[in-house]
C-alpha cells in the first residue's frame, strides 16, 4: 500500500474546501468547477488522482444538488481543464495560470454549450441552432470566467504559500 504524502493530503482538502462552495448559495454561475479540474491537473503527480479527485468532488456535489442531462458534457470539459493543467505543471507562472484558465473557461463554454444544444431541445439541430445556443449562452460566459479565475486565484495561491511555509519549515529542521 502506497503512502499518502502530506502533499496528497493538502492537494484534496483544497479542492474539497473549495468544492464545498457549489452547495452553498452563491452568484449565479461564479462557481471553482474548471478551476479545481486546471489545479489538480497542474499539482497531482498521479495521472487518476488528477482526474478523480475533482471529478468524484463534483460528482458528489451533483448529487446533493441534482443530476442534469448535459452532465456528461460538463465533465468531459473538466477532463480537458485537467489535460491543461497537465501542461501547467512544470510551468506554473501568474501569466501562465491565468492563460490556462481563460482556456479551460472556454473550453467548457465551447463544450458544456454543445452538450445544451444537443441534448436540451431548445434549439434547432441545425448550423444555425448551434449558433443561437452559443450566442445565447454568451452571458454566462463572463461570469463563469470571472468565478474560474478568482478560484484558480484561490487555489494557486493557497497551495503556493502552503508550499512556501512547508518548504521553508523542512529547511530550518535541516540546518
Amino acid at each position: 500500500m502506497h503512502k499518502i504524502t502530506p502533499k496528497v493530503y493538502t492537494l484534496i482538502a483544497l479542492i474539497v474546501a473549495v468544492s464545498l462552495y457549489r452547495i452553498f448559495p452563491h452568484p449565479h454561475n461564479i462557481t471553482p468547477v474548471m478551476a479545481l479540474a486546471l489545479f489538480a491537473g497542474t499539482y497531482f503527480d498521479k495521472k487518476w488522482m488528477a482526474f478523480g479527485v475533482p471529478l468524484v468532488s463534483m460528482f458528489l456535489a451533483d448529487l446533493f444538488l441534482g443530476l442534469h442531462n448535459t452532465i456528461i458534457f460538463v465533465y468531459g470539459a473538466m477532463a480537458v481543464a485537467v489535460v491543461i493543467g497537465f501542461w501547467l505543471h512544470n510551468r506554473v507562472s501568474s501569466l501562465k495560470v491565468i492563460g490556462a484558465t481563460i482556456g479551460s473557461s472556454l473550453v467548457f463554454f465551447l463544450i458544456s454549450n454543445f452538450g445544451v444544444w444537443l441534448v436540451s431541445g431548445y434549439y434547432s439541430k441545425s448550423w444555425a441552432g448551434l449558433i443561437e445556443c452559443y450566442t445565447m449562452a454568451l452571458p454566462f460566459l463572463q461570469r463563469s470566467m470571472m468565478g474560474d479565475l478568482l478560484f484558480s486565484g484561490v487555489l494557486f495561491l493557497s497551495y503556493w504559500q502552503i508550499q512556501k511555509y512547508w518548504l521553508g519549515k523542512r529547511e530550518a529542521q535541516e540546518a
